[in-house]
């Protein structure tokens, strides 16, 4: 698509699973309301969230949604 620009989203949910405790994927997915899966899209960057979904999981780690999600634009 001509004069159009594609955005990727990227994130840091496992280090931050992994810096609370070592929090398993299941218990992110249990604390937040989606299923495993869905946390496993997110982490390998195959789904991009909500906006209420990304507020939820900052808020879990107590952190700005922006210390967990990055926009990366490619021209």
């Amino acid at each position: 698509m001509a004069g159009k620009e594609r955005a990727d989203l990227t994130n840091q949910i496992r280090r931050f699973r992994f810096e609370h405790n070592e929090m398993t994927q299941q218990a992110l997915a249990t604390q937040v309301g989606v299923t495993r899966q869905t946390i496993i899209a997110l982490e390998s960057g195959r789904y991009s969230p909500s906006l209420i979904l990304a507020l939820r999981i900052a808020k879990t780690f107590g952190v700005p949604v922006e210390k967990i999600f990055q926009l990366v634009d490619e021209p």
